[in-house]
């Protein structure tokens, strides 16, 4: 990343979110969290020296599109700049190939491995990736499910039951969220 890190919250219809933008583009997006104390601290925690700082408007077009999207608009984050700084090679590729994933579209882990050509005993990496991934909805870490169409983890505000909302947003139909262990 280069340069000062800035943020700003924003509110949307499921909570309030927060992003993070350096020189080079967005660094950082949270996901809605139920007040903007818990937003705050979240975007803090992967930017520690940012500052609050009014968006540009490259920047505030991005708070505008997901304020958008989690009305249920169909947006898609495709074209926003983003910066991510160093990344081992394999996460890189990992957000390249999700990030194509369009509206309502899902794969699962194992298929994102062996799209990227490492077969599906690295489905733990890509679901790695997708737990450390800093800017969910711009590459959407939602459209990534464990196999047989379960919903998978979710390190975001309100877990996989976020997920799953985001993926109703999008018109993917989603079972009942377990809250129990999967024997």
């Amino acid at each position: 990343m280069v340069g000062q890190s800035e943020y700003q919250l924003f509110e949307t219809a499921a909570g309030v979110a927060a992003i993070g933008w350096a020189s080079g583009g967005v660094v950082s997006f949270r996901l809605p969290a139920p007040s903007a104390g818990e937003a705050e601290r979240a975007i803090l925690r992967r930017l520690p020296d940012a500052v609050r700082a009014e968006p540009p408007a490259e920047t505030a077009a991005v708070i505008d599109a997901a304020i958008r999207y989690f009305h249920g608009e169909r947006i898609e984050f495709f074209d926003v700049p983003i910066d991510l700084g160093e990344l081992p090679p394999f996460f890189a590729a990992v957000y390249d190939f999700v990030r194509k994933l369009g509206w309502g579209e899902t794969t699962t882990y194992g298929a994102v491995a062996r799209a990227l050509d490492v077969g599906p005993e690295h489905a733990r990496a890509v679901g790695q990736a997708m737990a450390t991934n800093p800017v969910p909805l711009i590459v959407p870490c939602h459209r990534v499910m464990a196999a047989g169409g379960k919903i998978g983890g979710f390190s975001a505000p309100g877990g996989s039951t976020s997920k799953a909302h985001m993926l109703e947003l999008e018109g993917v139909p989603m079972a009942p969220v377990q809250q129990g262990f999967d024997f």
